[in-house]
């Protein structure tokens, strides 16, 4: 079993020219309407061949973490995130170094998880074996893209660096997005014991 949002061997990138556009933003020489997200934001086109071939762990398909994230489902089975009075599920890798009320304001590129999922990540993903922590989140607002942004160039526009934009910054027009990014506040840790999830806790 595959998590949801891996992308498999048979989804490649679709053959897409990058153009420049008269407003100075980037866009496809054949462009669709879906090419684009609600905010405007040009994506990364990948075949949609799930479950083809073999997964390749290490990539993340774009279209599904993006759904994933829109509609607030599970990163591994597809379906919603585990959800109460306290909040939507979240398991993250362990940070808690990193600043004093981490994970609060946290951009995230992982979407959440349902309970049975639980143990499914932390056993499928290495990151999460080396320490994991359940959150939760009472709310979870989107709030910009992954991407690499593209500067012009003589012959077509040529990517210069990865990071991640926020939809208000006037650079994410020249943005091939390929995750979306919702930032968590309200956030509370919580055990695995309190999730049922004794076992875990071992």
């Amino acid at each position: 079993m595959a998590p949801y949002i891996t992308a498999w061997s048979a989804e490649q990138d679709l053959p897409c020219t990058l153009v420049e556009r008269p407003d100075r933003s980037i866009g496809y020489a054949n462009e669709l309407l879906s090419d684009r997200d609600r905010h405007g934001v040009l994506w990364r086109q990948t075949a949609l061949r799930h479950r083809v071939s073999r997964p390749e762990f290490a990539r993340v398909h774009p279209a599904r973490q993006r759904r994933a994230m829109e509609l607030l489902l599970c990163q591994v089975c597809g379906e919603p995130a585990d959800q109460n009075d306290d909040g939507i599920l979240w398991l993250q890798r362990d940070h808690r170094d990193d600043w004093p009320r981490w994970p609060e304001g946290m951009a995230s590129v992982e979407p959440p998880v349902c309970l049975p999922c639980v143990p499914v990540a932390r056993r499928m993903c290495p990151a999460l074996r080396r320490g994991a922590v359940a959150v939760r989140v009472r709310e979870c607002p989107i709030a910009g893209v992954r991407g690499a942004l593209y500067r012009q160039s003589a012959l077509a526009p040529t990517a210069v660096t990865a990071g991640n934009f926020a939809y208000d910054d006037p650079a994410v027009r020249r943005v091939l997005a390929s995750a979306l990014i919702r930032e968590l506040r309200g956030c509370t840790m919580v055990t695995f014991d309190e999730l049922g999830l004794e076992e875990l806790s071992r």
